[in-house]
């Protein structure tokens, strides 16, 4: 199995209801540091990030409101949450990895529980959350 690196991406998944497939520019936090990091310091994202590997997250210290997608092993979403800054996520058991993104951008998407992404990262290789 690859192992996830930092760096940037595309999140892919089919949209049911729109009968389409929809594509977002992504940016990967897979080490630590980049994961404590997260969207700390940021008034906004073009996109999301995806976190991993993670369980839970919180937005301490966060400038705005975000979504927050928990993904399981097989890149299914969970659950989606919307967080405003200074909250802490209760952690997830089947969780292995998270997006977030800006408040109100999965609805705009349509992603929600159930639907199936894709990652692949910047030089084109897929990413299966190893």
């Amino acid at each position: 199995m690859a192992q996830w690196r930092n760096g940037s991406g595309t999140l892919t998944f089919m949209d049911s209801e729109r009968a389409r497939e929809t594509d977002i520019p992504l940016r990967i936090a897979a080490s630590y540091r980049h994961r404590s990091r997260g969207l700390l310091g940021q008034d906004g994202i073009d996109g999301a990030l995806l976190i991993t590997p993670c369980g839970s997250v919180h937005s301490f210290r966060m400038r705005f409101t975000i979504d927050v997608a928990y993904l399981d092993r097989k890149l299914k979403v969970v659950a989606v949450r919307t967080m405003k800054p200074g909250r802490l996520g209760l952690p997830r058991l089947r969780a292995r990895h998270v997006i977030e993104a800006e408040a109100g951008a999965m609805a705009g998407w349509g992603l929600r529980p159930g639907v199936r992404v894709a990652i692949s990262q910047g030089d084109g290789s897929p990413g299966d959350g190893a």
